[in-house]
């Protein structure tokens, strides 16, 4: 059944009139009588076809925002992330798979180690690969489980050059192929132990459950985070058009990835349906987020190729020079409105990819028809990002920089071939991109409170209980640079900046 026309549609049949192409900056929503209080809206939404998270939010496929640490804050957060490509195929399925271990009731490949394994290399090992956990099983060569060694085994051993045959607990409990998560939280309760393996009948070992997790999935304090069927975080990863995509593809589907991000600054290409049809022919069972695309009649190709969400921006992002090298690209409020009208009732959700300055403009993207927002330099100053803090001044801030920019296209391939320039020398590339700092904001968690808190505050305002209701529902002002000037702080010096507005982003150029 066609929807109904909303007064979203009737302010953009009369800019498309004009010819204008709008950005978040140049649009404000109208308030509505409410009954909504904004702790009391709903903010869960589609990433997919088949993925639902708690909050709208994910994290950028950028080698400056998004790897395991970030990806698993963000899903235990209710949103999502998506691990960047400049890795090599195995280095981006290891950190795939640091999100799906990290928080599973029952680990079927768990890190064994041998009784002839020394302390010292095993406390290496953990450190190198950054795990979280402190207990494994020690098996032979035939996967035979010989005993179990957990943090306090580690804790209390003085002598690091000894084996871990010195260490191990030898009394085993274990349980057979079958048994339920209460009843694996009860057997380990009853004899207190942290983790138990699962074994065959010769000994052999299947897997094991750990008690954290356990504990949480008969608790549910999982509650809101985006998890799958098993009890595993969702995360997603890039992918190019380029060479490496058939091994690539592997190595993630091994690793258990959620969703495929088909990452291409141009996303309207022949290549780019053959992909996607490439991946639903052979992964099937993996959603699909294509782009980056701006225009409607990009959108409904991508669909009809088979795409399960689409990525929308060609040049907004802080970082991005496309638009001033290329010529190229639609103001983020018109791509977004347009690409969501031209997927109506397809079931395929819409994620915004750039533009957003604060808050505020993800009420707007939402409101145009966005199921989710994708974030890049907001997310980057936080703690869970890639690379390391530093002061400049009085500030301590983080390097962030586009996948175009001269820096990243030199370190990886991936990077050139994003922009189509997999090809070219290093001395013959065409930046897309720039490089910048931003600053260090501390964990991730304190930003995502200020950015939903904006965006509850939004719904209320507009009367909406959900996000489909303010899709439904809103109307917006076209404003002019007088009131943009007005809408932020003004006449004021020496202003304070509050935890959701730095001063320093205020845009007064004319509309």
């Amino acid at each position: 059944m066609k929807s109904k026309p909303s007064k979203i549609d009737a302010f953009f049949r009369e800019t498309e009139k004009m010819g204008w192409g709008l950005s978040f900056g140049d649009i404000r929503l109208k308030t509505a009588y409410s009954q909504v209080l904004p702790k009391d809206v709903s903010l869960t939404t589609d990433l997919s076809r088949n993925i639902r998270l708690s909050m709208p939010i994910v994290s950028s496929p950028m080698d400056r925002v998004t790897e395991a640490k970030m990806a698993i804050a963000m899903a235990e957060l209710g949103g999502f992330g998506v691990i960047h490509k400049n890795l090599s195929p195995k280095e981006q399925a290891d950190q795939v798979k640091k999100v799906k271990f990290y928080l599973n009731a029952f680990i079927d490949n768990p890190i064994c180690v041998s009784a002839d394994d020394s302390i010292e290399d095993i406390l290496k090992l953990k450190t190198e690969k950054e795990y979280k956990f402190f207990s494994f099983p020690v098996v032979d060569s035939e996967r035979r489980v010989l005993g179990v060694v957990t943090r306090n085994d580690f804790e209390f051993c003085r002598n690091h050059q000894a084996k871990i045959k010195d260490i191990m607990s030898t009394e085993i409990l274990d349980a057979k192929p079958g048994i339920s998560v209460k009843a694996a939280y009860d057997k380990m309760s009853k004899n207190k132990k942290k983790i138990l393996p699962m074994v065959d009948a010769d000994g052999r070992l299947l897997g094991i459950y750990t008690y954290a997790d356990v504990v949480r999935i008969v608790s549910d304090n999982s509650h809101g985070f985006t998890i799958d069927a098993s009890g595993k975080l969702r995360v997603g990863a890039a992918i190019g058009v380029g060479a490496d995509l058939e091994e690539r593809l592997e190595y993630l589907s091994q690793a258990m990835v959620d969703l495929l991000v088909i990452d291409t600054a141009h996303g309207d290409t022949a290549r780019m349906v053959e992909v996607i049809k490439y991946c639903k022919q052979h992964y099937g069972q993996i959603e699909i987020m294509a782009g980056n695309i701006s225009e409607g009649a990009s959108a409904k190709r991508l669909v009809e190729a088979g795409a399960d969400s689409l990525r929308i921006g060609q040049g907004p992002g802080a970082i991005c020079t496309t638009r001033m090298i290329a010529g190229i690209g639609c103001p983020q409020a018109t791509a977004v409105y347009n690409c969501a009208k031209a997927v109506r009732g397809s079931g395929v959700s819409i994620c915004a990819d750039g533009g957003i300055e604060y808050s505020g403009d993800i009420t707007i993207a939402l409101a145009l028809g966005a199921s989710n927002v994708m974030l890049g330099r907001l997310l980057a100053g936080a703690e869970e990002s890639p690379g390391m803090k530093y002061f400049r001044g009085n500030k301590t801030v983080k390097i962030y920089r586009g996948m175009g920019s001269l820096g990243a296209m030199l370190d990886n391939q991936a990077s050139r071939e994003r922009y189509g320039q997999g090809e070219a020398s290093k001395d013959k590339l065409v930046p897309e991109g720039i490089e910048g700092e931003v600053e260090y904001k501390g964990e991730v968690s304190s930003i995502i409170f200020q950015l939903l808190g904006g965006l509850r505050s939004g719904l209320g305002y507009t009367g909406s209980p959900d996000i489909k209701t303010l899709q439904a529902k809103a109307d917006c002002y076209r404003i002019s640079g007088n009131a943009l000037r007005e809408s932020h702080p003004h006449d004021l010096d020496n202003i304070k900046d509050a935890p959701n507005y730095s001063s320093n982003r205020r845009n007064y150029e004319s509309s």
